[in-house]
């Protein structure tokens, strides 16, 4: 077997077995998944298996990473503002009919039902040549993905259905939503199997490893502490325990310069754990949905994308985003996160309208007197430019750069969390490892909301933020809902002191500025419905939730 051919070359083998793949959870409790993967004849060698479980790294997460992702990992988590794109979720009116909702909820339980098929198929379907290390490998994938969907559903939408065999579901009528203790019980087995099965080594570029399972445990032991009301020693432990053993023995180590995270040419470095691995050219291949369309929502204009698409000018931090920050200017992981007037990235390719190629200078586009302004400070993070920038490979709606799942910051916070309160010597260490990579000053002390706030920034559009909220609302909801009150979430100006090369920029709201900055949280809006076409096909969603039987299923 080849073990060092890059993920790319079996992702069109694996696609073109993947049938309806992309729909196949519209009505998860209807039907079972329609992927095509269940030919006994399939799963008879080690490359099969890896192939099978391919599809689980780009094309089942499409609809959550398009705009679902930004939309409630960011806007819900108070990271934008907006006039129009993602307002609902901006100002916390999610419904059952907003389109991210929906597309998240299938997008989650199309991951659930391919890693299901993929762990029922190889049990059933696997052959004398496949060797235990993959097999246990491909269910361990399986399995990852699986416990990582449910951390995501039961912090969404609260009681949501166990699920683990999506075949056995057209004969079960009495399917319900599982209790939110039972379905964090479930994640911990998921993610403790995948770390006992996974190797510390990849066995394909990209490919999980046992580091990325144990990383991933020590984030969920974190929120699962508070699960119960208050935060459980034993979790807390459990989470530095798993975190601390990356640390010492996974060989990652911080990339030098915080905005090299975000360049294609960087997919793979040395900082990753765990990443959705896109094709750039998917889309005009016949296989829309494993490719990274992100860039399309998010770009500022076409001048930087080099396509028709660029449609994010109405989007951009928040007030309370900007505000996190130390310094506008020093902060390195500002300028890789958000676009002020006159910033400068010389790997990025402008073409103007009627101008000629150069360096991207963000424009200014409007004027107050003589000091120019934007009313937005445009995103960058996976904004990475024209196919120019990228060796050509970028395509309308379509880039290849990886989108993280878990890179070694995170399992410093996580770590700096988890051991705050016992060891608070050792979780500044690690705060300041972080800081100091952004170019900030290192700290004296350290708090729980000196770490929430290095997590904003160091994970900004990374569609984390609104999951620090669900961690914090378990255990204590009333800060949870007052700190999202308190965020501006209004519009302002960003001026520049100079155009060209700025040297510090200011943050001003007009006085005539009506915009509504806060809005108003509880534990009426808090949690997400579930969407109405759900509800409409399963009504058991509407009943009470019931503890799940772990001696039913994998």
């Amino acid at each position: 077997m080849k073990t060092n051919m890059k993920f790319r070359n079996i992702i069109a083998g694996a696609g073109l077995l993947m049938g309806g793949l992309v729909g196949c959870s519209e009505e998860f409790l209807d039907r079972p998944p329609l992927d095509a993967i269940v030919d006994a004849n399939f799963y008879k060698t080690d490359d099969q298996i890896l192939a099978a479980s391919a599809p689980l790294y780009n094309i089942v997460w499409f609809a959550y990473n398009d705009k679902a992702s930004h939309g409630i990992g960011d806007a819900r988590g108070g990271i934008l503002t907006t006039g129009s794109y993602q307002l609902e979720n901006v100002r916390f009116n999610t419904t059952g009919e907003t389109a991210e909702n929906g597309a998240a909820w299938r997008a989650f339980y199309n991951v659930v039902a391919q890693s299901n098929s993929l762990i029922n198929n190889i049990a059933q379907f696997v052959g004398p040549d496949v060797t235990d290390r993959i097999k246990n490998h491909g269910i361990a994938e399986g399995r990852f993905m699986r416990g990582l969907a449910y951390s995501y559903l039961v912090q969404n939408w609260g009681p949501v259905p166990i699920i683990t065999n999506n075949t056995a579901l057209l004969q079960d009528t009495t399917i319900a939503r599982n209790t939110e203790e039972s379905v964090w019980q479930f994640i911990i087995k998921d993610l403790r199997f995948a770390a006992e099965n996974l190797p510390e080594q990849a066995v394909m570029t990209g490919r999980l490893t046992k580091w990325s399972a144990e990383g991933m445990l020590a984030k969920m032991y974190l929120t699962k502490a508070g699960v119960t009301g208050t935060r459980n020693q034993s979790d807390l432990d459990s989470a530095a325990y798993f975190a601390k053993r990356v640390i010492d023995n996974s060989g990652a180590s911080l990339m030098p310069e915080y905005e090299d995270l975000f360049k294609t040419k960087n997919n793979g470095n040395v900082e990753t754990l765990a990443a959705l691995q896109w094709v750039y050219n998917a889309g005009q291949a016949g296989q829309w949905g494993a490719q990274n369309s992100v860039q399309a929502f998010l770009a500022f204009g076409s001048e930087i994308t080099g396509f028709g698409d660029g449609w994010g000018g109405d989007i951009g931090a928040s007030k309370w985003m900007l505000d996190m920050y130390d310094d506008l200017v020093f902060d390195k992981r500002r300028k890789a996160s958000f676009m002020f007037p006159g910033d400068h990235y010389d790997y990025i390719t402008q073409v103007p309208p009627g101008g000629s190629a150069q360096e991207l200078e963000v424009p200014a586009r409007s004027l107050d007197g003589s000091r120019p302004y934007n009313g937005r400070a445009w995103v960058k993070k996976y904004v990475v430019g024209r196919p120019e920038d990228n060796d050509g490979k970028v395509v309308q709606q379509g880039t290849e750069i990886n989108t993280y799942i878990l890179r070694l910051a995170d399992v410093y916070l996580t770590y700096a969390e988890a051991v705050l309160d016992k060891n608070p010597a050792e979780a500044l260490k690690y705060v300041n490892l972080v800081r100091k990579r952004a170019g900030v000053n290192e700290l004296d002390n350290v708090s729980w909301q000196i770490i929430f706030e290095e997590r904003i920034k160091e994970f900004a559009m990374e569609g984390q933020a609104w999951y620090e909220f669900t961690k914090l609302e378990y255990y204590d909801p009333a800060k949870a809902y007052s700190m999202l009150e308190a965020q501006d979430r209004g519009t302002f100006r960003i001026y520049a002191d100079q155009i060209p090369d700025p040297t510090l920029w200011e943050i001003e709201i007009p006085s005539d500025d009506t915009s509504p900055r806060h809005f108003p949280v509880s534990e009426s809006n808090f949690k997400i419905p579930i969407p109405s076409s759900e509800l409409s096909r399963a009504p058991n969603l509407r009943k009470p939730a019931v503890p799940y039987d772990f001696t039913a299923g994998n």
